[in-house]
């Protein structure tokens, strides 16, 4: 089977809930997503509103607070947002990923014997949660001729940390809160439980098609094709314009690609935009070096491709679109950013379609 660009495009859409709004809960949303970039505090806050009809701020917090959900590093070393069960599950899948991110960083922990520097590290985020600050410091008594950042980096690497409440709470006021971390299974009191396979399968169906190069950029680890071959048992084979073999889960959705795509804005660094090693599905050829540069840019997509880039300025947000606009997608485009200005502003809810 063959599929284009554009179809491409409507099963990505369609996968992460952006041709239409949905109803579904917050929880099951945020697994259906395979997780949300959440560098930016508060990125999965307006991520979740682009995506759900009746998304309450209040119930995303409720959860971070009441342990349901949380923040930690995962996919290509940066931090999501996930459920509890989806970090518990991914975070272990992806260990070698945060080894070999700290080796590739600037840091320098020479001397310092790894096994006993991570546990001293575990040991001091479950006696107390710790900024990266406290723990430079208190790690430095134990290794005083260390670099501290480097010492503290390695635990926040090579530990499975996550960020404790307030910091990712809504509003802004509380959701740039200081970061300090403890371990997941100190946070959550339970044990990791890996399973690789499954997070390359919920990947698929929440990103896919896809090619293994795809699923590398996404999750960072080596050895995608092999993994990919393990489980061809459960997937379904594709080709796309380029001629190239695309995978998929066996009941992925594959829209019809002249479905229409009403206009979606997204937050600093959405899956959508980094979640493949091509992104012509999402992000046009003749836009994307702009694109790639200002990633930390909320991004509109109209028509199903990024073509503007938002920000919200006193109150309102400001669209900036790389080519003029008709006068159809310029009355959407601001009817939609209307909208997010008063979600954003903590502004009485606004119905939408």
């Amino acid at each position: 089977m063959k599929v284009t660009t554009r179809g491409l495009n409507r099963a990505l859409l369609d996968r992460q809930m952006l041709l239409r709004r949905h109803y579904i809960g917050v929880p099951a949303a945020l697994e259906r997503l395979a997780g949300m970039q959440a560098q930016e505090p508060l990125a999965p806050y307006i991520g979740l509103w682009s995506r759900l009809a009746d998304f309450d701020a209040a119930e995303l917090s409720r959860m971070t607070e009441e342990r349901e959900a949380v923040r930690g590093t995962l996919m290509r070393c940066t931090v999501h947002l996930t459920t509890a069960d989806d970090f518990l599950a991914f975070r272990p899948a992806l260990q070698s990923v945060m080894e070999r991110g700290f080796s590739a960083a600037p840091f320098s922990i020479d001397g310092v014997p790894v096994d006993e520097l991570l546990q001293a590290g575990r040991d001091l985020v479950e006696q107390e949660p710790r900024t990266n600050a406290e723990l430079s410091r208190d790690l430095s008594t134990r290794w005083p001729h260390a670099d501290p950042a480097s010492l503290a980096y390695a635990v926040r690497y090579m530990v499975p940390v996550v960020q404790l409440p307030p910091r990712g709470l809504w509003p802004t006021r509380k959701g740039a809160a200081r970061v300090a971390v403890t371990t997941v299974e100190n946070w959550l009191g339970r044990p990791l439980a890996p399973d690789l396979d499954a997070m390359i399968l919920r990947y698929l169906a929440a990103f896919g098609p896809a090619t293994a190069a795809d699923i590398a950029a996404w999750s960072g680890l080596a050895g995608v094709r092999d993994i990919v071959e393990r489980l061809a048992p459960h997937l379904r084979t594709l080709t796309d314009d380029r001629g190239r073999e695309l995978v998929d889960v066996e009941d992925g959705l594959l829209p019809d690609e002249d479905l229409p795509a009403p206009p979606r804005f997204l937050p600093p660094f959405d899956n959508v935009l980094v979640a493949h090693k091509d992104r012509s599905r999402v992000i046009p050829d003749e836009y994307r070096s702009r694109v790639v540069t200002d990633l930390g840019t909320g991004m509109v997509l109209i028509d199903g491709f990024v073509r503007a880039t938002w920000k919200l300025v006193d109150g309102e947000v400001q669209v900036d679109p790389f080519a003029p606009l008709d006068d159809d997608q310029e009355a959407a485009v601001h009817e939609e950013g209307e909208r997010l200005a008063a979600f954003a502003t903590d502004a009485p809810a606004v119905a939408h379609p």
